[in-house]
C-alpha cells in the first residue's frame, strides 16, 4: 500500500494547480482521473467550443458586412476541418498536462477511485492511504427522467461530431444549449432549444436575454418557452420529440437531440459514505475554507464542493489553490468570489458580474441603472453589429458598481476590467478618469459609465 501527504481526485484545473502546489512544498502528491488529463473545460468544454464558435464568428461577421463592403455569398463551414482544427490543440493536452505533473514529482495514476475508510481510497483494486484528500471530480450531465432520454447525446459528444446534423434540438435554456445552438445555426443547421422555464439563462440579466434571443431568431435559433419534453422517440429518418408548451402537445422532428439542461456534481461512484463524508447533489459538504464538515482529512473545490462560488473553471482554479494552501499551512482562508465575471459566448457574447439588479434592489441598495443601447455606437457600427447594450449598476452611496451585465462583440474582455474594478474597489469616477487606447471596444467602458 502507498501511503501519500495528499491524493487529489479530478485531474482537472483545479486538482491540477493543488497537486502541483503542494508538490513544489516538498508533499508527496499523487493525482487519479479515470479520463484523460486536463478537465472538462480544456478538453470537452470551454477551449474546444470556442474553437468552434470561431467558426461561427467569421460566417456572422461576414453577413453583417454584406452590403458594407462584404460578399459573404458561398462562405461556409467546413465542419470537418473545423472539428481537426479543434482537435489540434485538444488531443496533445492530456499528454503536455500530464508530463508537467511528473516533472514537479506528483505520482499520475489512471483509473476509477473509491473510498474504503477516511483516509484510504482504492483506484480501481489497489489501495493508498494519504493524510489528505482533495475532491476535485468536476461534473456530469444532469440525470434526465423522459422516456428516451438514452438518445439523447451530451456535450462531450457534441464537440465530437464528425458531421453536423441538418435538424438540432437542444434540451434546457441554459450555457451548453445556447452556445452550441448559436454554432451549429452559423454552421446551416437548423437549431431549436427547448426550455421549461418561462426565461432562459436565468442568470444573466432578463432585458439582455430577451436581446439575445431576438438576435439569435434572425440568425436561426429557435426557442421554445414554457415547454417541457414528454419523451424522445428514435424514427427512421432520425428522432420524434413529443413537448407540450402551454398544455398543448407538439412534436418536433430533429436528426439529434443534445442534452443541455444543467449538470450535477460528478460523486456518485466514490463512495463518499465509507469515508465519512457529508455531500448531497450540490457537493461535498465544506466548510468555508474548503474543508469536509465531516471529515477533516478531505478538502473539495470547484464543481465538486458545494460553496459559494459559480460553477466555472477560474473559480474551481482558486478553490484549488486555496484549499492547497490551506492544507499545507493548517489554516482556514476562505476564498475571495468578489468580482468573478461569467460568460456565455453566444453570438454575440452575453457577461455578467456582481449582482442582477434584481438581486440588488432585494438587498436594499439604492442603485442607479445605467442602461445604453451601444449598438449604435462606432464600435458596433464598424463592424454591423445591430444588437448590443449595458446594464450597470451603481451603488448611489459609495460610487461603486454593484453589478455589470453587457451584449455585445467583445464585450467578454470588457467585462474583465469591470470586474477587477469591483475587486478593488474602484468607484465609476476613478475609472472614468482612466484614459483607453482609442478606437478600442475598451474605449467604450467611459460611456458605459
Amino acid at each position: 500500500m502507498t501511503t501519500y501527504d495528499l491524493i487529489v481526485i479530478g485531474a482537472g484545473m483545479a486538482g491540477i494547480g493543488a497537486a502541483n502546489k503542494c508538490a513544489s512544498q516538498g508533499w508527496s502528491v499523487a493525482i487519479v482521473d479515470e479520463l484523460p488529463y486536463g478537465g472538462t473545460c480544456a478538453l470537452r468544454g470551454c477551449d474546444p467550443k470556442k474553437i468552434l464558435r470561431r467558426g461561427a464568428e467569421i460566417i456572422d461577421s461576414a453577413r453583417l458586412m454584406q452590403g458594407k463592403g462584404i460578399d459573404p455569398q458561398g462562405l461556409t463551414i467546413n465542419w470537418s476541418d473545423l472539428m481537426g482544427h479543434k482537435h489540434g490543440f485538444v488531443d496533445s493536452m492530456p499528454q503536455s498536462v500530464e508530463a508537467g505533473l511528473a516533472g514537479n514529482g506528483v505520482d499520475t495514476l489512471h483509473g476509477s477511485a473509491r473510498f474504503t475508510g477516511r483516509h484510504r481510497l482504492d483506484i480501481d483494486g489497489v489501495s493508498h492511504e494519504a493524510a489528505h484528500f482533495l475532491i476535485a471530480s468536476g461534473a456530469r450531465p444532469r440525470p434526465l427522467d423522459f422516456p428516451g432520454h438514452d438518445h439523447l447525446v451530451d456535450s462531450t459528444q457534441f464537440l465530437d461530431l464528425k458531421e453536423l446534423p441538418r435538424r438540432i434540438l437542444f434540451v434546457g435554456g441554459g450555457f451548453v444549449s445556447f452556445e452550441f445552438a448559436h454554432i451549429a445555426a452559423r454552421a446551416g443547421s437548423a437549431t431549436t432549444i427547448v426550455d421549461r422555464g418561462a426565461r432562459p439563462l436565468k442568470g444573466f440579466d432578463p432585458d439582455l436575454v430577451e436581446l439575445l434571443v431576438a438576435r439569435g431568431a434572425s440568425a436561426g435559433v429557435d426557442v421554445r418557452r414554457a415547454t417541457t419534453i414528454a419523451g424522445v422517440t428514435k424514427t427512421a429518418a432520425g428522432f420524434q420529440v413529443s413537448v407540450e408548451r402551454s398544455g398543448t402537445p407538439e412534436t418536433i422532428e430533429c436528426d439529434l437531440v443534445v442534452h443541455g439542461a444543467g449538470r450535477t456534481p460528478d460523486l456518485t461512484r466514490l463512495d463518499l459514505d465509507a469515508a465519512g463524508v457529508a455531500w448531497d447533489d450540490h457537493g461535498v459538504t465544506v466548510a468555508g475554507h474548503l474543508q469536509s464538515t465531516s471529515n477533516s482529512a478531505v478538502y473539495a473545490a470547484g464543481d465538486a464542493a458545494n460553496t459559494a462560488g459559480m460553477p466555472l473553471t477560474p473559480v474551481a482554479v482558486f478553490e484549488g489553490k486555496v484549499a492547497a494552501s490551506n492544507m499545507l499551512n493548517g489554516a482556514a482562508t476562505v476564498p475571495d468570489y468578489t468580482g468573478v465575471p461569467t460568460a456565455v459566448f453566444t453570438i454575440p457574447e452575453l457577461v455578467r458580474v456582481g449582482l442582477l439588479e434584481r438581486e440588488a434592489r432585494e438587498q436594499g441598495l439604492d442603485i442607479d441603472v445605467r442602461y445604453r443601447d451601444t449598438s449604435g455606437w462606432y464600435a458596433n457600427y464598424r463592424i454591423g453589429e445591430t444588437t448590443a447594450a449595458s446594464k450597470i449598476l451603481v451603488d448611489r452611496s459609495t460610487d461603486l458598481i454593484v453589478g455589470a451585465h453587457l451584449l455585445g462583440p467583445e464585450y467578454g474582455e470588457l467585462i474583465n476590467t469591470i470586474a477587477m474594478a469591483m475587486k478593488w474597489g474602484l468607484t465609476t469616477r476613478q475609472m472614468k478618469s482612466a484614459s483607453a487606447a482609442y478606437p478600442s471596444v475598451g474605449s467604450d467602458l467611459g460611456s458605459m459609465l
